[in-house]
């Protein structure tokens, strides 16, 4: 692009640092022979802080011949002044169109982004539905926990990739590569692709397809992020992120990471500590934060956290754990994370009760929630994150209220404690979500509560925690939480009303500012369709699923096991204490791939 067009692009936005690149550690490659835009539906500080596309970005970029762009969708701005100037959407590196790249590949984190998906193809000038593509079109890609039901955007998709991106990305981009140097079509380059295991191309989809998830077998050799780029810009992440482990052994009938990241893999502490050392000395962050599904059930968590402040102090970083179980045993470390500055601690009780806890499959006790929050207190934390949710299977208004009586307990305790041990006044931050039933968890088969009831549920929450000392009650819903729940149980009838809804101004959804419940109200209507229908739709338990054809190694009798192991109120221990079966017959290859350093299990 000439620069004289993109100062002219870049002088009529609100924050033209989201689009201009050149960060430090970002790479240009000039010469490639596959050229691949990563792109994220979402503004630039959300993207950026998303740790898988950071490793996608290192991944390919160190792949000769292989050159990996950013592109971000465009806040409306920026979209509107693209199609005034007649200008198409670009990447980061080099302003190059998109239109141009061989490969436009999605990370799908969030339901409520796909029509950011359909803006970022419209802006490229790629046709929208697979179907009607040219040949010269780039391959439209997408990958991300969302694929685990990808039928409301397979219409969209020349392919799918189910599974870790590292471990499956490069066979994609070679296939690509071959197809390029011998000429052939791209009918027969989604063939091939058909035939790449943890890949489904929809246009070749038949009642025998299954896609069996990849996975990375051995985390601490799997390549990470390198140097990663350091925005110009505040992002919501803006520190230096370490994966430590990746899936949970836990069993939270709720929890779609929990099922879809199985088997748990650790990295080695001195890995950790060597990654730790290498972004601290390429980015100038003073933060690490050590990520996972529950960094506190890492086998190492109690050497990590003190060597990192012990190396790491002179420079003052801090450490973050973001992911704390209620029952880690965690005092020691918290009170040396407090040594050079305290970052916010998150629990998640999710429920109230403990009736209610057992369904979830929580296995966490009242004295286990009670002893974690006086153990950060006497730490000298005095600011704790409360997760709960409202709106989970069987749950009634006992329920609610426990989640009030519960903090009021913690806000008590907080204040029994003399005064020179505990900080100067309570911030309990008591947030509460709504329930979105999800593929491959135990309750996939169950229906979202209507919003009615959902409003009436906070609301009696809302009086009950009224004067807890400290306590600022955060209650998230909106008919997002409908949407939500409709796009991740649905068919491929709503993308039809996806691409309805685009039609009709349907642009950042999950912002409050942007979202326009009218227009897919009127896009759902348009096609004949129900947003409550389908979000409160209940399956049997031997009902086709839209998402059946996708293997996420968890087998459906396991889940079905689960599910009613759940209204009996029953529990199902943690992995590590024994083997539950979840991977079925595959579990001496596929599940024991990595014994843990703590006793073993998945």
């Amino acid at each position: 692009m000439d620069q004289t067009v993109l100062n002219r692009i870049l002088a009529r936005v609100e924050k033209p640092a989201r689009y201009i690149g050149g960060e430090w550690n970002s790479i240009v490659k000039e010469r490639a022979d596959v050229r691949f835009a990563l792109l994220f539906p979402d503004v630039y500080e959300i993207g950026m802080s998303h740790l898988g596309s950071r490793i996608l970005y290192h991944i390919l970029n160190e792949e000769d011949g292989v050159a990996c762009e950013r592109a971000f969708a465009p806040w409306p701005d920026l979209e509107q002044v693209l199609r005034e100037e007649h200008v198409p959407l670009f990447s980061l590196e080099t302003k190059r169109p998109l239109g141009e790249f061989d490969i436009l590949g999605f990370s799908l984190l969030y339901e409520m982004c796909y029509t950011n998906i359909l803006q970022m193809l419209d802006l490229s000038g790629v046709e929208l539905l697979a179907k009607n593509r040219r040949e010269s079109d780039p391959l439209v890609i997408c990958g991300g926990p969302c694929v685990c039901n990808p039928a409301p955007i397979a219409p969209f998709m020349d392919a799918v990739l189910v599974g870790d991106g590292e471990e499956i990305v490069l066979d994609l981009v070679n296939a690509v590569r071959r197809a390029k140097a011998e000429g052939k079509s791209k009918t027969d380059l989604l063939r091939e692709l058909a035939q790449i295991p943890g890949i489904e191309v929809p246009a070749r989809k038949t009642p025998e397809t299954k896609v069996v998830r990849r996975i990375v077998r051995d985390l601490d050799k799997t390549p990470f992020t390198g140097k990663p780029i350091v925005p110009y810009l505040n992002i919501v992440h803006d520190r230096a992120a370490l994966e430590v482990m990746r899936g949970c052994t836990r069993g939270c009938r709720f929890c779609q990471a929990g099922y879809i990241y199985r088997p748990i893999r650790e990295r080695k502490s001195g890995t950790v500590m060597e990654l730790a050392r290498e972004q601290i000395d390429c980015t100038g962050y003073d933060e690490v934060s050590l990520l996972s599904l529950s960094t506190g059930d890492y086998s190492e968590v109690h050497k990590l956290v003190p060597q990192i402040i012990r190396e790491m102090e002179a420079g003052k970083v801090s450490v973050s754990l973001p992911s704390l179980r209620v029952d880690s045993e965690l005092a020691g470390d918290l009170k040396v994370m407090q040594t050079v500055r305290k970052a916010g601690l998150t629990f998640a009780p999710e429920a109230g009760t403990q009736r209610l806890r057992d369904v979830i499959n929580k296995n966490v006790t009242e004295e286990d929630i009670l002893r974690a929050s006086k153990d950060a207190f006497c730490a000298g934390w005095n600011g704790v994150k409360l997760y709960f949710m409202i709106g989970l299977p069987t749950e009634t208004d006992e329920d609610i209220l426990g989640i009030a009586v519960l903090a009021r307990k913690i806000s008590e305790q907080f204040y029994q404690l003399p005064k020179e041990q505990r900080g100067k006044g309570l911030r309990l931050n008591v947030s509460v979500s709504t329930f979105v039933p999800k593929p491959f968890t135990a309750f996939q088969w169950c229906g979202q509560v209507s919003p009615d009831e959902i409003r009436r549920r906070q609301e009696l929450l809302r009086g009950a925690i009224k004067g807890v000392r400290g306590a600022e009650l955060n209650c998230h819903y909106s008919l997002l939480s409908v949407l939500e729940a409709a796009f991740s149980r649905g068919d491929e009838k709503l993308a039809d009303v996806l691409l309805r809804a685009y039609e009709l101004g349907c642009r950042f959804d999950a912002w409050t500012e942007q979202f326009q419940p009218k227009a897919w109200a009127q896009a759902f209507a348009d096609c004949g369709l129900s947003e409550q229908d389908y979000a409160q739709r209940e399956y049997a338990l031997d009902d086709p699923l839209p998402w059946d054809f996708v293997d996420m190694l968890v087998t459906k009798d396991y889940l079905k096991r689960e599910y009613l192991r759940a209204l009996s109120g029953e529990t199902t221990p943690d992995c590590r204490e024994r083997c539950n079966g979840c991977f079925g017959a595959r579990y001496e290859t596929d599940c024991r791939m990595q014994e843990r350093a703590a006793g073993g299990g998945i």
